[in-house]
């Protein structure tokens, strides 16, 4: 009965032993699986001046802050200017929007209900595209003839040019390029085209088709 009991001791033991180091092997291969670091994580912080400003010169060359000047920078940047950006807001002459149109120009480009206009953000959107679809069209030879020239110090370009039209209308940029410069629209505010010429000259409106007749649907 001892030789029994010692047996099954013995046997027991032996049993445990294996488990446990089968148990050990896969909390090993867990482990090393899931947490290994092959190579130690190092960060070299210069010290020297001289590489710190080399270094920050290559990020200024490779890195910018700044927008990259596509329509959608232009036609918020354009909206800040005119309405800071309110869909709501009414001036005192009557333009609306966050564009700021008159009942004139909305019936140019097809909208008669100012009020369905003043409380539809996305028809001011459309709006405002056809917009500059419609100067682009009737501005086409004079951004073939006059962008890239100089007026007045001013660089002439495609879009500073379509940002002066919404400010005077598109007679009022052709009045300034035709006469290099001489004959400049002035707002009721006080706000001259070239203003808008020059703060709008650097942004890539390639994008919109100039139309002669652009359709607004609702």
């Amino acid at each position: 009965m001892i030789k029994k009991c010692s047996y099954f001791i013995v046997t027991a033991s032996a049993i445990a032993v294996i488990t446990m180091a089968f148990r050990g092997v896969e909390t090993t291969l867990v482990t090393n699986d899931f947490y290994k670091v092959s190579e130690p994580m190092a960060y070299n912080v210069p010290t020297s001046k001289n590489t710190i400003e080399r270094i920050n010169e290559e990020l200024s060359d490779n890195f910018s802050l700044e927008t990259n000047n596509t329509f959608i920078d232009f036609k918020e940047a354009l909206a800040i200017r005119e309405s800071d950006g309110d869909y709501n807001t009414v001036n005192s002459y009557g333009y609306m929007g966050k564009y700021q149109f008159g009942k004139g120009t909305l019936k140019f480009i097809g909208i008669k209900n100012a009020k369905d206009f003043i409380n539809n953000p996305a028809l001011q959107e459309k709006a405002f595209v056809a917009y500059i679809q419609k100067n682009k069209w009737i501005l086409r030879k004079e951004i073939q003839k006059y962008a890239g020239k100089k007026m007045k110090g001013i660089l002439i370009t495609e879009s500073g040019m379509l940002a002066a039209a919404h400010l005077g209308g598109a007679g009022a940029v052709q009045d300034f390029v035709r006469s290099n410069g001489e004959v400049s629209f002035v707002d009721g505010y006080g706000t001259d085209i070239k203003t808008y010429l020059k703060s709008f000259a650097h942004y890539d409106v390639s994008s919109i088709k100039a139309e002669k007749n652009p359709k607004i649907s609702s």
